[in-house]
């Protein structure tokens, strides 16, 4: 298939100049679509959507609006601008100047970070494949196709980069991201997390909230890295994952602001006859999207982490902010440890800790969005407070993988944690009750009951602006 490096893939990695790369992408382009097909966005393929398009890096064309159909959608390749002065910022390599090709001594190991990235993007456009059905608004309908266009765009950089630096390998490993797919017994992603169904918008929030936001600073990780067109590219990608947070978190805020006008409104805490999501079963929601969001970010101790971080390859969240040596041989970071039946903070080395201070960025980043929930439901009169579950509550990955601890931190044992966990995370009941509230919502204007409305325009439309048509 002859592409028009030009218009169908808007980019600034000079396609229409390498040959070897074009037939790269013309042999995997065609299985890409296939699976975009087959897996992406479900009967989606006539809808007209009021999409933004990334044409350059550059303020004017990082967002061109206009109505289109998601299989014609221009995914893009493109890297931030190069700095020809740019140097490694951390690790061994420090002050060196910065890989503009692979390190031969590092091939494998960036390899296996650029698809376990690369993995995750394909990952949740199909766990969110079926959430069209039960649209509760066409805002909402088309932030759903813009986070998935998008998605596919990340996939498409990081297959970039794997056909462009690691010859028949990256190919290879291109092709079998295709190969697997979310859920799949036999070939499921890599990452568990991406393996969890997505099947109603209440999901869909927190997942944009909280798994999004692990992105973000994985991404942010690997923006530092001695490896330039990765980084490059991951600064690139940095701006639309703010967009699909965004998603997220001003999704659960409509979804509390509409909870609590219920709540006022017939005067109980038990929206169910009502056709509200209360603010305990948010809660629940809360606690499992941001547990197994957690899992993310690895063993709490890792000699992984510290490898790839001596070796340059991926840093810390803000790396060059942190008042440090950036060497970290002999530095020590305060770590959360299981001590006989109870968990404690204690110094450990700072370069095995690496996922550890990540994860405490994101801790820090998250409860951000819950100041803001917790807002609205001040700002009702309403007693109730959303809190994060302690970081050792539901954990699957880590020290306290399986560990039966309550959501305020507390080892309880195993018969306690199976009594309780119909309180702390979703039941089959109320995922069935939750389900039972998607009910689509296709005219313009008009928004499902169980949230409110935006107050967010995109790209200055009003809300009764007709984002999707359906042709």
């Amino acid at each position: 298939m002859q592409i028009d490096y030009s218009e169908r893939i808007p980019n600034n990695v000079n396609l229409s100049g390498d040959r070897r790369l074009q037939r790269a992408l013309e042999r995997w382009q065609p299985n890409y679509l296939k699976w975009w097909g087959a897996l992406g966005p479900e009967n989606s393929s006539d809808h007209s959507v009021y999409l933004r398009t990334a044409t350059s890096v550059d303020k004017e064309g990082w967002a061109h609006y206009d109505f289109v159909k998601m299989p014609d959608y221009r995914w893009g390749l493109f890297l931030t601008p190069v700095d020809g002065e740019r140097s490694i910022n951390f690790g061994m390599h420090m002050g060196k100047p910065a890989w503009q090709e692979v390190p031969g001594e590092y091939r494998t190991e960036l390899r296996r970070l650029i698809v376990t990235q690369g993995d995750t993007e394909p990952a949740s456009v199909e766990q969110q494949r079926l959430l069209g059905r039960t649209c509760p608004s066409l805002y909402d309908l088309r932030n759903l196709f813009q986070v998935n266009v998008e998605e596919g765009r990340h996939l498409w950089a990081m297959v970039y980069l794997l056909h462009a630096h690691f010859g028949r390998d990256g190919r290879e490993e291109a092709e079998e991201m295709l190969e697997r797919h979310s859920g799949d017994a036999d070939k499921p992603r890599i990452l568990n997390a991406f393996n969890e169904p997505t099947p109603e918008w209440l999901s869909f929030f927190m997942f944009t909230h909280f798994t999004d936001r692990d992105g973000k600073f994985q991404l942010a990780s690997l923006a530092e890295s001695g490896f330039d067109p990765l980084a490059r590219t991951c600064r690139f990608m940095l701006t639309e994952e703010a967009h699909h947070m965004v998603v997220g978190s001003s999704g659960v805020e409509r979804v509390v602001r509409r909870t609590c006008d219920l709540m006022r409104e017939h005067d109980t805490n038990d929206l169910r006859l009502h056709g509200g999501i209360s603010l305990d079963l948010l809660q629940k929601y809360l606690n499992f999207h941001y547990s197994i969001s957690s899992d993310l970010f690895g063993q709490e101790i890792s000699t992984n982490a510290a490898n790839y971080y001596t070796m340059g390859l991926k840093g810390r969240f803000k790396e060059t902010a942190i008042n440090d040596d950036h060497l970290l041989e002999n530095d020590a970071y305060p770590v959360f440890r299981l001590r006989e039946d109870r968990i404690v903070e204690e110094e450990a080395s700072a370069l095995t800790s690496i996922n550890e201070r990540l994860r405490d960025d994101y801790i820090e980043d998250c409860s951000l969005g819950l100041r803001r929930w917790n807002q609205v439901i001040r700002e009702a009169g309403i007693n109730f407070e959303l809190k994060l579950p302690h970081r050792a509550f539901n954990r699957k990955v880590g020290q306290f993988a399986g560990l039966p601890v309550t959501p305020a931190g507390k080892v309880i044992a195993a018969d306690d944690w199976q009594e309780g966990q119909s309180a702390w995370l979703p039941t089959a009941e109320d995922r069935v009750y939750v389900e039972s509230l998607m009910q689509p919502v296709t005219e313009p204007g008009k928004v499902a009951n169980w949230l409110a409305p935006p107050l967010k325009r995109i790209n200055r439309q009003p809300f009764e602006f007709e984002y999707v048509r359906f042709n």
